[in-house]
């Protein structure tokens, strides 16, 4: 008999209130509500499964890794901005300690051991896997509904990479323009119309979205820019907001649960993303509606999603005081009384975010790379699928 998710996160929390807590309040003392949510994270994610043993290899052995992927879990949880934070708690606090695996003070590594580590963790993509496998695990025997995508601005502190000075484009000069042939846009003047109506606009070839429905889910990845660049978004209020940085970009589940995850640099669009993380999200989950705000009204994302066998509900752009969508350009867009209903959903994509960067660790960023900034947000979003799996009990 298979066990719904509910009545698995049930089973885990009865485990944990009745035997592990009270096993590790002898050993420890008793247990604050951040050391509680760190021993639950810690036991439901499968991180001792994807974190390199040393034992066996040849020279000196090298610090535990293991622990020191639980100390930046725990940095995520607690909330510490900097690993020097870490490292001053890990000297005081002795349950903290002993749950990330040190007995002692003396045996927590150095700084610089810490560092070596976390760029470890970045280079295999260590939370990467981490998360794939606890939704894979957790989520495949359940049927969500709604699926938000949205992204968010994540600032960093770097210099951006040098690049070629793009040459200017020879302008065709006047006699070559004359030398072209007759256009052929179709019937003009008042009195001439199309027959049977206006045509439906092709679908635009040679783009990033058209090469991305025929490409596998690595090369879309690999296509996507990770530089630091600027980005820049409209506000509620209509102002231009500008950031230096980075763009994680999100698809959440019912529940809040973060599914799929990818991080580009700040200036690429959010629409340059809906296909690879839809792609990636519908090999980890089964769902049925893909909520998208008007940054992704486009017909290939359309075609894409109802190609998979979603329903997607996008928020067509206001033009001229009209809500008119590039999919069906010659008509005012407007939801139906379901549709308006179910976008509603899509709200729950701006708590994740909050959260993520309020409690998790989103907003201080202290590392460089994208690879780097990847892994220290990829824990805070571990913590905060762990958090948001467990809420649905209460």
């Amino acid at each position: 008999m298979k066990l719904t998710l509910r009545q698995q996160l049930t089973q885990f929390a009865h485990v944990l209130q009745s035997s592990l807590f009270p096993a590790l309040e002898e050993e420890v003392g008793p247990l604050g509500e951040r050391a509680k949510q760190l021993v639950a994270t810690l036991e439901m994610i499968p991180l001792a499964r994807f974190v390199p043993s040393s034992k066996g290899w040849i020279g000196r052995p090298s610090k535990d890794r293991y622990a020191v992927a639980c100390a930046f879990v725990a940095k995520a949880v607690y909330g510490f901005t900097t690993t020097s934070q870490l490292l001053e708690r890990l000297a005081q606090d002795g349950q903290l300690r002993r749950i990330c695996g040190w007995n002692k003070a003396r045996q927590v590594p150095h700084e610089s051991t810490f560092s070596r580590a976390f760029a470890e963790f970045a280079q295999m993509e260590l939370p990467q896997f981490v998360h794939e496998t606890l939704i894979r695990e957790t989520q495949k025997d359940r049927l969500i509904g709604h699926i938000a995508r949205d992204s968010t601005a994540i600032e960093a502190r770097e210099r951006f990479p040098e690049t070629a000075v793009p040459v200017a484009a020879k302008k065709p000069s006047p006699s070559a323009a004359r030398k072209r042939g007759p256009r052929t846009k179709g019937p003009r003047g008042p009195h001439k119309r199309w027959k049977g109506g206006k045509p439906r606009r092709a679908l635009p070839e040679g783009t990033r979205l058209h090469r991305q429905r025929t490409m596998s889910l690595a090369a879309m990845l690999a296509e996507l820019p990770k530089n630091c660049s600027i980005g820049v978004k409209t506000s509620s209020k209509g102002y231009q907001q500008y950031w230096r940085g980075y763009k994680l970009h999100l698809d959440v589940a019912d529940g809040q649960i973060p599914i799929s995850a990818v991080l580009t640099g700040a200036s690429l669009h959010d629409s340059q993303v809906a296909i690879p993380l839809a792609t990636m999200s519908s090999q980890r989950v089964t769902y049925c509606y893909e909520l998208m705000d008007a940054a992704y009204d486009a017909q290939h994302i359309v075609e894409h999603s109802r190609g998979m066998g979603h329903v997607p509900i996008v928020d067509p752009p206001q033009r001229g005081g009209n809500r008119k969508s590039t999919i069906l350009p010659d008509t005012n867009r407007q939801f139906s009384w379901a549709e308006a209903d179910r976008y509603k959903e899509r709200t729950m994509i701006e708590r994740v975010n909050g959260r993520l960067k309020d409690e998790f660790g989103g907003r201080q960023i202290r590392v460089r790379g994208a690879s780097k900034i990847m892994a220290h947000l990829m824990f805070g979003v571990l913590a905060l699928t762990v958090d948001q799996m467990l809420k649905l009990l209460r």
